[in-house]
Order: C-alpha cells, then sequence, then structure tokens
C-alpha cells in the first residue's frame, strides 16, 4: 500500500516529512504542464530555477530560458510559459531553464527537502504518472504550488484526480484529511473539470491574460505517456 499526503500549499511543506518520499509537484497552470510537455517534445531537460538572474546565468551555459511573472512572460526571455511554445521542434535535444511565479519553486524545495524523486504533475500524463508511482511503490506526497503560498482549485483538483487513480489500483493507504478532501472535490468536478475551473481565481486571471488555449491544453488528460522526473537538478524522462 502507497501511503499519500497531500500538501495544499508549498507554505505548509514544512509539516511533511519528504525525505525518501517521491513528490509530486502540481502547477497545473501552467509550469508543470509546460515541463512535461517540454520534455515529450525532445527537450533533452528542464532545470526549474527560483530567479530570474540564475535563469540569465543558464542561457550563457546554452539553455533556452523561458519564464512568467503573474502570468505575464519575461521581458528578454526566449519563452514564457505556454506548453504551445515547447512544440514544432523548437526544444528538440535542447536544454531548458524555466522560472515561474509558483510551481519552479516548489521543484526547488522538494529537491532540497530530500525527495527520492520529483514528479512533475500533469493531466497530459496522469495514468502514465499514476502507473510509475505504483510501480515505484514508495511513499507519496501530492504538493500543490497553489499561487503565492495560497490553495488553489485547478492543483488540488489534479491531487484528487491522482489520488482516485491509485485508490482504483488498491495502492492507497488514506489517513490524511486533505488526500479525502481533494478526493471528495474531484469527484464533484470530475464530469467537466474545465467548467467547474471557470470559477476559479488562476484560471479568471489567466482569461484576463488571453491564455484560454493555454488552459484547455494544460486540463486534457492523456496526450502522451512520458513521465517527468528530476535526477539532481535537471528533469528528464524517466519511464
Amino acid at each position: 500500500m502507497i501511503d499519500i499526503e497531500v500538501v495544499l500549499s508549498p507554505a505548509l511543506l514544512h509539516l511533511a516529512e519528504v525525505k525518501n518520499k517521491n513528490v509530486v509537484v502540481i502547477d497545473i497552470l501552467r509550469a508543470t504542464s509546460t515541463i512535461c510537455t517540454a520534455i515529450h517534445e525532445g527537450a533533452s531537460s528542464v532545470r526549474a530555477v527560483d530567479s530570474i538572474d540564475e535563469a540569465l546565468i543558464l542561457r550563457n551555459q546554452g539553455y533556452v530560458i523561458a519564464g512568467e511573472r503573474n502570468g505575464h512572460k519575461i521581458e528578454g526571455f526566449d519563452m514564457g510559459n505556454s506548453p504551445f511554445e515547447c512544440m514544432n521542434g523548437l526544444l528538440t535535444d535542447k536544454k531548458l531553464a524555466l522560472t515561474t511565479t509558483n510551481g519552479t519553486k516548489c521543484i526547488t524545495a522538494a529537491m532540497i527537502a530530500g525527495a527520492s524523486h520529483v514528479i512533475a504533475g500533469s493531466f497530459l500524463n496522469i495514468d502514465a504518472t499514476a502507473n510509475w508511482l505504483k510501480t515505484d511503490n514508495k511513499a507519496v506526497i501530492l504538493l500543490c504550488a497553489g499561487w503565492k503560498d495560497k490553495v488553489n482549485l485547478e492543483d488540488s483538483l489534479y491531487a484528487g484526480a491522482l489520488s482516485k487513480k491509485l485508490l482504483n489500483f488498491n495502492q492507497l493507504k488514506l489517513e490524511c484529511d486533505s488526500t479525502f478532501m481533494v478526493l471528495d472535490l474531484y469527484e464533484k468536478a470530475a464530469n467537466n473539470i474545465s467548467e467547474y475551473l471557470t470559477k476559479s481565481s488562476h484560471y479568471q486571471r489567466l482569461s484576463h491574460l488571453h491564455h484560454q488555449e493555454d488552459m484547455e491544453y494544460c486540463l486534457t488528460e492523456n496526450k502522451f505517456t512520458t513521465v517527468v522526473g528530476q535526477k539532481n537538478v535537471e528533469m528528464f524522462k524517466i519511464n
């Protein structure tokens, strides 16, 4: 049985015992969806970085640099934080450095805390991720990036969806109230997640910035089977 804990905000991560567990970082709109797409589309690796300055240093080492702050592309960067910018061969065999408002900091935090693997969580490959976690059979923390340390709907919904899939495998040990919460939330929204999320603050924020196409893409299940996880400081395909 896999023991699973849901951390609804990065501000709560210090309360969890991370060491030697698999941590799935969840930033559905859009960082972890962009990371998974980049690897699926042929990027050799993705490095999540916390700061703009760190990304600029990596550009001098041959990385393509991408990032956003508050949903806006960072001025002077090669790319923003849209999965569509990763397509059409633009990143084939290239290294990508990504910095975002929420998600990339969570990847760094999980790594520093001693996670066994840090996995990029995405609806785009949710079945493959569930199967990988089942096979690896370690305790799991689902870390929701949220929005500036606040809880959000889309990351919580993904945590519920992934928990549900593990529960369907009879592989899930349930002792965490936040896991029960996200399972109940997912059951309520499962028939039409996109419609349910129209009420969410980040969905509305990105709509105002004309990222509707990104959001529809990021909420699509199982477009590919690539699982993305971190080895040292880089994220690669791990299945």
